[in-house]
């Protein structure tokens, strides 16, 4: 079994908290990180069709038969719950620990949350593996192979072949959560989109452009798209405002959690496909990204991260504040060999904009040093985001 790093968050959440609520996208391994933190806690799964029926019928015979401490997975099946839970918790303050819930759909658990455990849970975010959860051998992996594989804790421990995984994963996954929040008229149409969000990764996202392409409102999309976010599928990454422009975009960029799944949408089912595919800098990118989202969310950070674009153009693919109050500005390269091309936007914005608080770094799969410029290049794997 893979040690999670989130698992000691999780832990000291536990011990100050009546109930821990972790959230995170199907199969990121919540369900055998909590049972494994709580071998003595009973576990109901709502998923399953008789225990989600009692859940909703009556309450109470539900935590007769799955007292606390208890494990409940995909609570969000059935909100309601939450009412009990909190009469429990108020009646029994002072335990804590008594509750684990976990759940895939992060909008229609965090309303339930927010409104009925204020004060009584606390939350942690479970994406997928983030690199330094990667057993030795696949960490040193060709970059080419850990794009195509992706993150997810099965498909690392059990060695599945990434085209058939992905593929499963989003009939059995995918398509049945956008079934249970969104009115699917036009499946085909969303299947396109989808496409074309692989497409889009680490771009400008315009979906009044892509509503033209699909055949529905932007409106729908932007449903659509809202539904796939809250299920942890993709994210947007909002730009960074700074002192470079007051013309700063405002559009945000988009990207997958898994850029195995990316994969699987358009198509590509081999290494050797992916390193000749006009996309895969978009992909090494992507992977990037989205490593620093899992590295924050694993240490109970918001991700906090952006991009940064003026309205001419000019473009650093990462930006994020410091603890200390300074700026760390990364750019993102697929290239294995350095050249100062690579760092082109980052000497222009010390040159320019620097006001001495600035980080700059060139994230790459090659060699790490740093350069004259004060640049630091960084391999990838080695890389970590404060």
């Amino acid at each position: 079994m893979i040690k999670r790093t989130i698992e000691s968050l999780v832990s000291r959440y536990a011990a100050e908290y009546p109930a821990v609520t972790v959230l995170g996208p199907r199969q990121a391994g919540k369900s055998t990180t909590v049972r494994k933190l709580f071998p003595h806690h009973f576990c109901a799964n709502l998923e399953v069709r008789e225990t989600r029926l009692l859940a909703e019928t009556d309450a109470r015979a539900f935590f007769s038969m799955y007292p606390p401490p208890v494990i409940i997975d995909e609570v969000q099946l059935v909100p309601d719950l939450l009412g009990e839970v909190q009469a429990m918790i108020d009646a029994n303050r002072r335990e804590n620990g008594q509750f684990i819930l976990t759940g895939s759909h992060q909008s229609v658990l965090s309303s339930a949350v927010s409104q009925t455990l204020a004060g009584r849970t606390a939350i942690a975010d479970m994406m997928p593996l983030a690199m330094d959860e990667l057993p030795k051998a696949d960490w040193a992996l060709p970059t080419d192979e850990l794009m195509l594989r992706g993150f997810m804790p099965e498909i690392v421990a059990e060695r599945k072949n990434p085209p058939e995984f992905y593929r499963f994963y989003y009939r059995t996954c995918v398509e049945r959560d956008i079934a249970n929040f969104v009115n699917l008229r036009y499946k085909s149409r969303f299947e396109k989109f989808m496409v074309l969000l692989a497409g889009c990764v680490g771009q400008l996202l315009n979906l009044s452009s892509l509503a033209g392409d699909v055949g529905v409102s932007s409106t729908t999309l932007e449903e659509w798209l809202s539904v796939l976010e809250a299920s942890y599928i993709c994210f947007r990454l909002r730009p960074f405002f700074s002192n470079v422009s007051k013309r700063m975009v405002k559009t945000p960029k988009l990207y997958f959690h898994e850029t195995g799944l990316a994969c699987h949408l358009l198509g590509i089912t081999t290494p050797r496909q992916l390193m000749r595919d006009p996309l895969r800098g978009n992909l090494f990118e992507n992977m990037v990204v989205a490593e620093a989202f899992r590295r924050r969310t694993n240490a109970g950070k918001e991700p906090d991260i952006h991009f940064l674009r003026t309205s001419k153009g000019f473009e650093i693919d990462l930006a994020a504040k410091r603890p200390d109050g300074g700026t760390d500005l990364c750019e993102i390269k697929s290239a294995m060999s350095f050249s100062r091309a690579l760092t082109a936007n980052l000497d222009t914005y010390l040159a320019k904009w620097d006001d001495g608080q600035t980080h700059a770094t060139l994230v790459y799969d090659g060699k790490t040093f740093t350069t004259g410029n004060g640049v630091r290049c960084v391999n990838f794997r080695e890389w970590r985001l404060p």
